[in-house]
């Protein structure tokens, strides 16, 4: 499913919210949206009244729900929908293959919720090939968002390793016409981190701050000349990544971060700045896997 958004529903609240953010979106880039619920019919052992006609009826019932909210909302949409037969995660999961992005509902300040519960949201995250973006709710709408806030991209790494997030940070401030606020941050590497190699590096800059305002405008620089509409504000900032990102993106429409996917003996992982901005950012994040 090429450039197109998907959006995953299940009648709460939470994903009603998702689902406008990603029809706005949408309008935005003029791009399809694709809208999706996943259920898959699982008979209880228990002794109790069940009938997969009328759980089928009910799938059904919420996805069409919010496909009419959706073009009442925005009639000039393309909107298609669609029940996968599946379990959440691996639904979702083939659903983005292919898709410019993929919005999910989360709510409060905690764990993603809705029809995610638990790791599951993460798993999706983590594993999915296009970039997920978490949607907060305030009353079944997305949280209330500056109409002029910037669009917060956290960087780090070099050019390559930033290459698919400052893209999708840039389309996005592109998009909406607003500021791009490219935010590094550093600290200093404990005693073990220092080599003799890596200090000169820093030392050929001036020491360790320029060498980190040098290394954000060296992978802007190509993004720069693509985009050469949208303003780019370079910040520069010693200290923790989650909480420099999270204060940058106090007023923001949206934050981008990357992560990379690592196995290990407890599932997939995100990363700890992915996971710090995605429990506590007010506005919507999106999570851009990369190399």
């Amino acid at each position: 499913m090429k450039r197109t958004l998907v959006v995953g529903v299940d009648g709460s609240p939470e994903s009603r919210a998702a689902a406008d953010w990603a029809a706005r979106e949408a309008v935005r880039r003029a791009l399809p949206l694709h809208v999706v619920h996943a259920w898959l019919w699982q008979p209880l052992v228990l002794p109790l009244v069940q009938d997969r006609s009328t759980e089928a009826r009910r799938a059904e019932d919420i996805l069409r729900e919010a496909e009419g909210e959706l073009t009442h909302r925005y009639p000039g949409l393309t909107i298609t929908a669609e029940v996968l037969s599946d379990a959440a995660v691996p639904a979702l999961l083939h659903a983005a293959k292919g898709a410019e992005l993929l919005a999910l509902g989360t709510r409060g300040h905690s764990a993603l919720v809705g029809f995610l519960l638990g790791s599951s949201g993460q798993q999706v995250i983590a594993a999915a090939e296009c970039p997920v973006v978490s949607v907060r709710s305030a009353h079944g709408r997305p949280v209330a968002l500056p109409e002029l806030g910037e669009v917060v991209v956290g960087q780090q790494g070099g050019m390559e390793e930033s290459t698919e997030v400052l893209r999708i940070a840039f389309e996005a401030a592109a998009a909406r016409k607003v500021p791009l606020r490219a935010v590094r941050a550093w600290s200093l590497p404990p005693v073990y981190g220092y080599s003799p190699g890596s200090m000169w590096i820093a030392d050929q800059f001036g020491g360790l701050e320029p060498y980190e305002k040098a290394a954000l405008e060296q992978a802007l620089e190509p993004w720069r000349r693509r985009y050469p509409e949208v303003d780019v504000v370079e910040h520069v900032e010693r200290g923790s990544a989650g909480h420099v990102l999270l204060t940058a993106s106090s007023d923001a429409q949206l934050l981008v971060v990357g992560r990379r996917v690592r196995e290990s003996s407890v599932g997939m992982r995100i990363g700890s700045v992915a996971h710090a901005v995605l429990h506590h950012s007010a506005c919507p994040v999106a999570v851009v896997p990369h190399s």
